[in-house]
């Protein structure tokens, strides 16, 4: 393969009846589950790529414990699948540096979440379309802090600012509205979105306590050490805001979700509810109003038959509420390792095709 840097903005030639092969040069920043999970999804999925006329290398890894690692003619899939650690490789003293030297056409952001700020999650992806790659992210906070700015950004470099795995993993939650359901009117939404509490309550109601409960989530890999962002009820709400501000086109911002997370429950009052045939979920819900989106986060108690009461462990649901579909909802099964890292390659074929 040629080490020169593709174009992905140049029409691709046919020659033959056959689709010409493009090369892709790939940076992974950050290189936790997702990530790693990715490089082994692209590998597995080489021949299909290839059969769309993509092919690709990965010329740049980054992490906290790696720091900026490059190599212009790609790692080798097999080494990065395992245990990576950049020797040999091109160190770099900073992430516009690493896009350069990498030569960079898509960038895949898989950082850790900064509700505060969004930050330096921003700063890599706006150095991403700056230097002229797409810019892909798994992380939740440039869309709540940035993103009339990336989309711009993205626009004016003829690039793309795409980010479907930021809610409910890989399923196509934004493109569905953005491509597939066109002038399209979303009046609304309800959802339980958030893995860590979900599994805990599931616990709690089969008998465990708060405190084991939330051992279970770290056990299974939804909950962090530190889990306050998911007990507090942030992470629901940045992926409410999240919807609202692409879905709905308003410009709410974080602080404007009234937000309750979980920590008043306990294991008796969840099986209570239970019982009584009105289950606890963290409900994430926006509607527009005269007056604008009221957007919320909370526990609350429902019906059996409501469809989001049937949501248990790491599932998730959102239900949309539109002017044509009364009712139109996803849900998501018990996502495995590779769902976060399939909404990413999605991202990169969606990007590259166009």
């Amino acid at each position: 393969m040629s080490s020169t840097r593709s174009n992905p903005s140049t029409p691709r030639p046919w020659a033959s009846g056959e689709i010409a092969i493009k090369t892709y040069n790939l940076c992974l920043l950050g290189f936790g589950n997702v990530n790693r999970a990715l490089a082994q999804l692209l590998a597995d999925r080489e021949e299909e790529l290839r059969a769309r006329g993509i092919a690709f290398r990965i010329t740049g890894v980054a992490s906290r414990r790696l720091g900026w690692v490059a190599a212009t003619d790609g790692f080798p899939a097999t080494e990065l699948i395992k245990d990576f650690d950049g020797q040999g490789a091109t160190r770099l003293p900073d992430v516009r540096a690493w896009l350069r030297h990498a030569s960079a056409d898509v960038l895949f952001e898989a950082t850790s979440l900064n509700v505060d700020s969004g930050e330096p999650a921003i700063d890599h992806l706006r150095a991403a379309l700056e230097n002229g790659a797409h810019a892909i992210t798994a992380n939740k906070g440039p869309i709540v802090h940035a993103y009339e700015e990336l989309i711009a950004l993205a626009k004016q470099q003829k690039r793309r600012f795409l980010f479907e795995s930021t809610v409910m993993d890989g399923i196509p939650v934004f493109s569905l509205f953005g491509e597939c359901l066109p002038a399209l009117h979303l009046r609304g939404f309800r959802g339980v979105l958030n893995s860590t509490t979900n599994v805990m309550l599931t616990e709690m109601e089969r008998g465990l306590s708060f405190e084991q409960a939330l051992r279970k989530a770290q056990e299974v890999g939804v909950a962090e050490t530190d889990a306050r962002h998911d007990l507090e009820g942030w992470d629901a709400a940045v992926k409410v805001t999240a919807l609202v501000r692409v879905l709905m086109g308003e410009h709410i911002q974080l602080r404007d979700i009234r937000r309750e997370g979980i920590l008043e429950l306990n294991g008796e009052v969840v099986r209570a509810a239970r019982a009584a045939g009105t289950p606890y979920k963290l409900v994430c819900e926006a509607h527009r109003g005269v007056s604008g989106v009221e957007a919320s986060v909370g526990p609350q108690r429902l019906a059996l038959s409501d469809p989001l009461a049937q949501v248990e462990g790491t599932s998730s649901i959102v239900y949309f509420e539109t002017d044509i579909f009364p009712g139109l909802a996803l849900t998501e099964e018990k996502p495995g390792l590779f769902a976060t890292a399939y909404g990413m390659l999605s991202d990169f074929i969606r990007a590259v095709s166009e």
